[in-house]
């Protein structure tokens, strides 16, 4: 029975380090023309433009489709925009409870993706986003969410 315990713990272990794994490497966002301004009249519409941007540039790290049940991650940031799109800032307002490796990713693929389409009606501006993130390291963005299961 000890010994059942072991390798079941073991392989509860290595499941951790494999989900972890995905996260160690920052990807890079895709090569893209300037990004189009952000005719939003609210945070809450120019969430879904900055969403739209961060999807283009990270096109295989999203999950498209409804999500499964059990996520890995959710994390919620507030980020700092100026009226040019440049990201001045992410604040981490809720860090996943027990993936602290998924922060570091989350954070630095927002700054990668600046700058973030120019709110051109709204001028500087924070947002605030919650992220959705599975552990195959791919993520959805709550304000573009297809659900989940």
């Amino acid at each position: 029975m000890t010994v059942l315990r072991c390798v079941a713990a073991t392989c509860l272990v290595l499941a951790g380090a494999a989900a972890q794994a995905q996260f160690s490497t920052h990807p890079l966002p895709q090569p893209r023309s300037a990004a189009l301004a952000s005719e939003a009249l609210n945070e809450k519409a120019y969430r879904k433009d900055a969403g739209r941007h961060l999807y283009s540039a990270y096109p295989s790290q999203v999950m498209y489709g409804v999500l499964p049940p059990l996520l890995y991650a959710v994390m919620v940031t507030d980020t700092d925009v100026d009226a040019n799109g440049k990201v001045l800032r992410v604040h981490v307002r809720r860090a996943p409870a027990g993936a602290k490796e998924v922060t570091p990713w989350v954070v630095g693929m927002i700054r990668r993706a600046s700058p973030l389409p120019p709110p051109v009606r709204l001028g500087k501006l924070t947002f605030t986003e919650v992220w959705l993130v599975h552990k195959s390291g791919r993520f959805q963005v709550d304000s573009l969410t297809e659900g989940q299961r």
